[in-house]
């Protein structure tokens, strides 16, 4: 831990982003190696180990992800009413690294599902807080930046935490339960870096713990372009499903089974590269002008992979796919911060990532509808039918209220 404390300072001292930002980002890149160790092969663990049926693991899957979506909320507004944003995250992220130990020691299936539950807890705990903190931490003209390097640290354990699973499951001949000892670690790390290193600035401190945080004059307060920010990212999400559905479109074009994490990887390869760069742009020029070339790079994943007709196609598409999100994901981030009261960020990430959450999941499941129904194809030119109808809405509210366009194409210059 140190050595990643001393690493965060010297890049912090070379940059115009602060020491608690870097923090937060290693903190989010070590977090995910250990929960992407686990979550790369507990679905093989459930049914080959465990004796899982499918629909069983869906059904963890399944409200585990909600359960986090559901707590983003609540979390985010008890931070603004706390005003202890730190507080809340270190619980989040305590509560993620104290379920790792419950799953080599789980000895049976209820076990595994409550280790897997407590885990997305901690992150719907974390979540808000931690994006609002960072938006108290970095200052105005380097949000942009300060949020794409979180996202693409985050995404570097996204990729890095599989490839150390296949290793060690390669050097222990698959033990599961080594694997899982080991994802142990990273995750206490995470928690120690932000218990000392992190400190909280007086911003996040609420002025006012009488108000109701999602009453009707607190959600009004959070202003038309906010509102406007969670609209495009809904109908963005809409086009985009889960990237389960990349996987199962690669092994079809004929990428084996035990190759198929490399799709995860190359992904976000390109995501972590593409996510501090996009940030950076967003704060020099216009953030809605780099989110739109995000949103085209979606629509042209989504064509390369309907039309692809080898792995050569699947790769461009599954390249295209990374880098639409890292050119997206970030700088919706950022849009929140600029356009949310600095005392409602948490409520504001809350609400954000819970409707981004219930869009992902209505696109997953209507893609899934139209794989059984019409094919592998369908899905992927349904997405970029929906992609292309929300860039025509775009374009239309940039003519009917320009000077909130103005607002928030703007906020990224300084």
């Amino acid at each position: 831990m140190n050595a990643v404390h001393k690493l965060a300072e010297a890049l912090a001292r070379r940059s115009a982003i602060p020491l608690g930002v870097w923090a937060l980002g290693f903190v989010s890149l070590l977090m995910d190696v250990s929960s992407e160790m686990i979550h790369a092969l507990l679905p093989i663990y459930l049914v080959t180990i465990m004796g899982a049926s499918m629909e069983a693991v869906g059904m963890i899957e399944g409200i585990a992800e909600a359960t986090a979506s559901i707590v983003k909320v609540f979390s985010g507004a008890l931070s603004d009413w706390l005003g202890r944003r730190k507080l809340l995250a270190a619980l989040g992220y305590g509560l993620s690294a104290l379920s790792k130990p419950i799953f080599p020691l789980a000895g049976s299936l209820g076990w595994v599902a409550g280790a897997r539950f407590l885990d997305r807890v901690g992150k719907g705990v974390r979540g808000a807080p931690r994006d609002a903190l960072i938006a108290d931490i970095a200052p105005p003209e380097a949000r942009g930046a300060a949020f794409g390097l979180r996202q693409a640290l985050d995404t570097v354990g996204a990729f890095v935490g599989p490839l150390i699973a296949v290793a060690l499951m390669a050097a222990t001949a698959g033990a599961f339960r080594v694997v899982f000892w080991a994802a142990v670690v990273p995750a206490v790390l995470a928690v120690a870096l932000l218990v000392a290193v992190v400190r909280e600035p007086r911003a996040s401190r609420a002025p006012d713990r009488a108000r109701l945080p999602f009453s009707g004059e607190a959600m009004r307060r959070l202003g038309p372009a906010y509102w406007l920010v969670v609209a495009i990212a809904a109908l963005f999400t809409l086009a985009r499903f889960s990237e389960a559905f990349l996987v199962l479109r690669a092994q079809g074009l004929g990428l084996p089974v035990a190759l198929a994490p490399l799709t995860f990887v190359a992904m976000n390869l390109v995501y972590a590269l593409a996510a501090y760069p996009a940030g950076l742009l967003s704060d020099r020029f216009d953030r809605l002008t780099i989110a739109t070339i995000g949103f085209v790079a979606l629509i042209a994943a989504e064509l390369a992979l309907a039309l692809a007709g080898g792995l050569a196609g699947a790769a461009l598409g599954v390249a295209l796919w990374g880098l639409h999100l890292g050119l997206t994901q970030g700088i919706l981030s950022a849009l929140v911060a600029d356009a949310a009261p600095a005392d409602q960020r948490g409520a504001a990430f809350g609400v954000f990532n819970l409707v981004s959450g219930v869009a992902l999941l209505a696109a997953s499941l209507a893609a899934g509808a139209l794989w059984d129904a019409y094919g592998p194809r369908a899905p992927f030119f349904a997405g970029a039918a929906v992609a292309l109808a929300a860039l025509a809405a775009l374009a239309v509210v940039a003519r009917a209220a320009p000077t909130l366009w103005a607002r928030l194409g703007g906020a990224g210059r300084v």
